[in-house]
């Protein structure tokens, strides 16, 4: 190889080595996607990144950082970082979360709903299946051949606790 494609293939390499190296720095956010893709941004990550995948937050910084708080030295140092730890990490992400808490509360709501209405619903045909069970009127099944077979006394008596158990469950 000549040394001028050789130079310039060095020179390549040790400048994506230097990005690589200098990309994770600069980078403030670390996250996860729903494909399980590490990611590293100076942005926030999109909405639908569920907290528990953010792997990394910017660190805070003192609101108020002036000259003379430098020169103090290192015994202000873990005052400040304390203060900084308890301030919250980023107003979006709090809202992020509180919304998320919402929403999380809203479907459990409407799926408690869901299974009450079901619970109801189980709950009236059971009940109207026994009162059909202890009427007394002939009752006629469909066997897997396609006759017409009559419900005699077990049976009859098997599902009715079959459904005396469906009410005890469901109707409360």
């Amino acid at each position: 190889m000549p040394p001028a494609p050789r130079r310039l293939l060095s020179w390549s390499i040790a400048a994506l080595a230097l990005a690589a190296v200098q990309a994770p720095v600069l980078a403030q956010y670390t996250w996860r996607d729903a494909r399980g893709q590490l990611h590293a941004s100076d942005q926030p990550p999109p909405r639908d990144v569920a907290d528990k995948d953010i792997i990394r937050r910017p660190a805070t910084r003192p609101a108020a950082a002036t000259p003379g708080a430098a020169a103090s030295g290192a015994a202000s140092a873990p005052p400040a970082r304390s203060a900084a730890a308890s301030a919250p990490v980023d107003p979006e992400l709090q809202q992020r979360r509180a919304r998320a808490e919402q929403e999380a509360k809203a479907k459990a709501q409407a799926e408690e709903q869901r299974l009450a209405g079901q619970r109801a619903e189980n709950c009236q045909r059971a009940r109207a299946h026994l009162a059909t069970l202890d009427s007394g009127t002939r009752l006629v099944r469909v066997d897997a051949r396609g006759e017409r077979v009559v419900l005699d006394d077990a049976a009859r008596a098997r599902e009715a606790a079959e459904a005396r158990g469906v009410i005890a469950s469901e109707c409360r």
